[in-house]
């Protein structure tokens, strides 16, 4: 069978039954809400200019999103028990739309970071709920949808951070972060009327959310789990906490235009576009142990020759090398989807996500008081380092 037919045919499958709508519905709502969170890297000189922010506060404000993001997810996977994914997808995108309303209307640094929370626990209610609708529609390609809401993640992250540069240089910043409003209302309606209702009987277990925490803390202290969640802090950690200041980086230490930067940040994720699915795919196929090492090698490369490169070729090229790491996700949720029981796999997720991003979101505002002190390009060399040190985490999995 040809590349091409193998491809149709996945698609196929993808979208049969009915699923398929449910699943572009869930996608939309990713991809918005992710470009949407990375806008904010793009716009950090601006807040920085406006409300008298440092690098290190910076951070912070950045870490405020990651903190938001993670607390959220235990409620947010125990709602998605007990209420359903589409009243919960529905909320996440409309508190998203009421942070940045507040966002974009702040005088102040404190209403600024106050405002940058909500919109990091609106976020926080989406993950959880998004994985555990697909893994229901999809018990035999989960690897592969959840490659596909994550490629549209990374659509979002590729095309909105740009536009907002784009805005930002030419009229204002509030305008390069105010013009995706619209859509999310849009994108909150959609799900609304596309995901099923929930079942009725759904909020008769009073407790589930209790025997999930039971199961998740017993669970954890077998050497499985434990390894994956220390895998995924690390990811966190590296991920945020380059993404969070790629940019900056790009303009102060490389010399690059504000706008070329903004380019390259969406290069980052565009790459993730076709990494994800891919990833999924080889999850499905080989496994864990066969797959994440792989995705994870060119990042370490990307990251540790980073310092190490200047113009614009080989930023490129380094660019599309670290981006590789993005291809992580869509297999270490697939594995955590598929060992945490049915019944209780929201807060389950929710619990082990949740402790691994509280971990992992002190990364930006670490990472700034590293540049801050001007170790800059040895902050790349320590991701780096930790990135290759959860890949050898990784052959510590059982084979099957």
């Amino acid at each position: 069978m040809s590349r091409l037919d193998s491809i149709r045919r996945e698609l196929v499958g993808l979208w049969a039954g009915g699923a398929g709508k449910t699943l572009l519905a869930i996608a939309l709502g990713w991809g918005l809400l992710n470009g949407t969170r990375m806008i904010y890297p793009v716009l950090l000189p601006y807040f920085s200019a406006e409300f008298d922010l440092t690098l290190s506060t910076a951070g912070l404000l950045v870490t405020l999103i990651w903190l938001g993001y993670a607390v959220g997810q235990v409620p947010g996977g125990m709602l998605a028990d007990r209420h359903g994914e589409r009243s919960v997808l529905t909320a996440s995108v409309s508190m998203v739309v009421v942070g940045v309303t507040v966002v974009l209307l702040s005088p102040t640094a404190a209403t600024l970071f106050g405002a940058t929370a909500l919109v990091g626990l609106g976020l926080s209610q989406y993950p959880i709920a998004r994985i555990t609708a697909l893994s229901d529609l999809y018990p035999d390609r989960i690897g592969r949808a959840l490659g596909v809401t994550m490629a549209a993640g990374d659509i979002g992250q590729t095309v909105l951070p740009p536009i907002a540069s784009v805005l930002a240089v030419a009229v204002a910043w509030r305008l390069g972060l105010g013009f995706v409003l619209p859509l999310l209302c849009i994108t909150a309606v959609v799900i609304w009327l596309t995901l099923p209702a929930p079942d009725p009987g759904l909020e008769d277990g009073d407790d589930a959310s209790s025997e999930s925490l039971r199961y998740v803390v017993g669970e954890l202290r077998s050497p499985v789990l434990a390894i994956m969640g220390v895998i995924l802090f690390l990811f966190i950690f590296v991920w945020q906490t380059f993404s969070a200041f790629y940019p900056t980086y790009l303009v102060e230490q490389k010399g690059l235009s504000s706008t070329v930067a903004g380019a390259l940040f969406g290069l980052f994720f565009a790459v993730g576009v076709v990494v994800k699915p891919v990833a999924g795919m080889a999850y499905d196929r080989i496994g864990l142990r066969g797959s994440l090492p792989l995705v994870l090698l060119g990042s370490i490369v990307g990251l540790a020759l980073l310092p190490f490169v200047d113009g614009l070729v080989g930023l490129v090229f380094v660019t599309v090398l670290a981006s590789t790491m993005l291809g992580s996700g869509a297999i270490t949720q697939s594995y955590l989807a598929e060992i945490i029981p049915p019944e209780i796999q929201g807060t389950g997720l929710g619990v082990i996500r949740s402790s691994a991003s509280v971990l992992g979101a002190s990364g930006p505002v670490v990472f700034g008081v590293i540049a801050e002190r001007g170790y800059f390009d040895a902050g790349y060399l320590l991701l780096a380092l930790i990135i290759a040190a959860g890949t050898l985490l990784t052959l510590r999995m059982p084979r099957e």
